[in-house]
């Protein structure tokens, strides 16, 4: 094993060298801090931020100076930090397909029957309407001669219609004032430290929508309910989408280079950077930058995680 890590090592320095890059070079380009591209060649995985960034920092220096990142790991697979743990394996077993089937069939029917009960409601109110104008036309033509049918007729579908217009313009305020009522969604900060924030969203919507982009290269992972739900590298030409399980009540992210990466939550600029302890969701045109200035000195504008919860 310390064969594999000098190998590797040595592999990355030699690589760089011959490019004619030095450290600062490399830190500029893959925004990844000095020092950690000096554990790197020092084999002192340790002093990464964690085992979740060694190979993705591994594979980005070495995409940089021309090798193939992605052989490179399988080459020395045995001599860096492993990412599946065994709670990462019990997440997934447990969010099995079928499980997560079960689950999108029990919200479907619940929206099918919160869309039904209101149109029943209404039908209802519209039969019994109906059942007493022609209950009352019904007495009162018992007790009118003959030659007053036929103006009693029209004096009935007169009502008839004039309650259907009325229940009509009723359902037509009650969606009227439903529509007004519906709340903005907005987010809120409710802690930070040096490494990273927790925030709150309310108002969000039962499946919420993640939208992950880049100014440059950046790498990004999203765990929802305690299981790592994606993992991958950005860049300005690349994004990622997912949606967010209605059981959801958090989700978590990770970010390499959190000043290149943009986030947003259901066409809503989510300002998870922002110095401000309160920030409200943006308008869904808007292309507002999501971090703040970029520092490649520090750890906290570089390397980052965010928890988002929902309300």
């Amino acid at each position: 094993m310390s064969e594999n890590k000098i190998t590797l090592g040595k592999t990355l320095r030699d690589a760089r060298i011959a490019k004619g890059f030095t450290l600062d070079d490399l830190q500029q380009t893959t925004k990844i801090q000095k020092r950690y591209l000096i554990a790197i060649e020092d084999q002192n995985f340790d002093e990464l931020p964690g085992d979740f960034y060694v190979r993705a920092f591994i594979k980005q220096y070495a995409d940089m100076v021309d090798l193939d990142g992605a052989e490179l790991l399988k080459q020395f697979d045995s001599a860096l930090p492993s990412t599946q743990t065994q709670e990462y394996v019990d997440k997934v077993n447990e969010n099995n397909p079928e499980t997560r089937s079960q689950q999108r069939k029990v919200d479907d029917r619940y929206v099918k029957l919160r869309r039904t009960i209101p149109v029943i409601g209404i039908v209802i109110v519209v039969l019994v309407v109906l059942v007493g104008i022609w209950v009352a036309a019904a007495h009162n033509g018992s007790n009118t001669k003959k030659d007053n049918v036929d103006s009693s007729s029209v004096s009935v579908s007169g009502s008839s219609n004039q309650s259907s217009s009325h229940s009509s313009s009723k359902s037509s305020s009650t969606s009227s004032k439903s529509s007004s009522k519906q709340k903005t969604a907005s987010f809120k900060q409710l802690s930070s430290t040096t490494s990273g924030s927790t925030w709150e969203m309310k108002n969000a919507a039962s499946k919420p929508k993640v939208a992950l982009s880049a100014s440059g290269s950046a790498w990004a992972s999203v765990t929802v309910n305690g299981a790592t739900s994606w993992q991958g590298m950005l860049s300005s030409s690349t994004s990622h989408t997912m949606t967010i399980p209605s059981s959801a009540t958090s989700v978590t992210f990770k970010f390499g280079n959190a000043p290149a990466t943009k986030v947003k939550v259901d066409g809503k600029t989510f300002n998870f950077a922002s110095a401000t302890a309160t920030s409200d969701a943006s308008n869904s045109s808007s292309d507002t930058t999501t971090t703040g200035t970029t520092s490649s000195s520090t750890t906290t504008s570089q390397v980052q995680t965010v928890t988002l919860e929902f309300k």
